[in-house]
């Protein structure tokens, strides 16, 4: 028996979801960057550490995925997906105190919204880019 070959959606179908998970997926990333920044400058007890040095720490993994990220590329979408992860293993671990928990809360719910918005831009953007290149016409 033969594979059915899978239909790619059309382009009126992809094009405003690329779209919309590319915004999406900016604001979602941007809205984490800026509640670790609101967290450790404002409310974070570093028990006498700078908190500006610690928040540099924290930013570097992300400042190496902007440009890729204002840039719209797929693939450096799909490295965050990568990185964001180190995120939402961090919030959950500071779920778990009860000094931290709601910023945990939040940071785990920030890190999931970056990850499936940027994945979903990837899937959607190499399906657009097969249709627009002529497969499955």
């Amino acid at each position: 028996m033969a594979k059915k070959p899978k239909v790619l959606p059309s382009i009126a179908w992809l094009e405003p979801r690329v779209r919309l998970m590319r915004v999406l997926s900016l604001v979602c990333f941007f809205g984490l960057i800026g509640l670790l920044c609101a967290y450790y400058l404002a409310f974070a007890n570093l028990h006498g550490a700078r908190p500006w040095v610690i928040l540099l720490i924290e930013l570097v993994p992300l400042m190496f995925l902007v440009p890729g990220m204002l840039m719209g590329s797929a693939r450096g979408h799909s490295f965050t997906c990568y990185v964001v992860n180190l995120y939402l293993i961090k919030g959950a671990l500071a779920a778990f105190d009860p000094n931290r928990q709601v910023f945990g809360l939040l940071e785990i719910a920030a890190s999931v919204a970056v990850f499936c918005s940027a994945m979903l831009y990837v899937r959607w953007r190499y399906q657009l880019d097969r249709r627009l290149a002529g497969e499955g016409a």
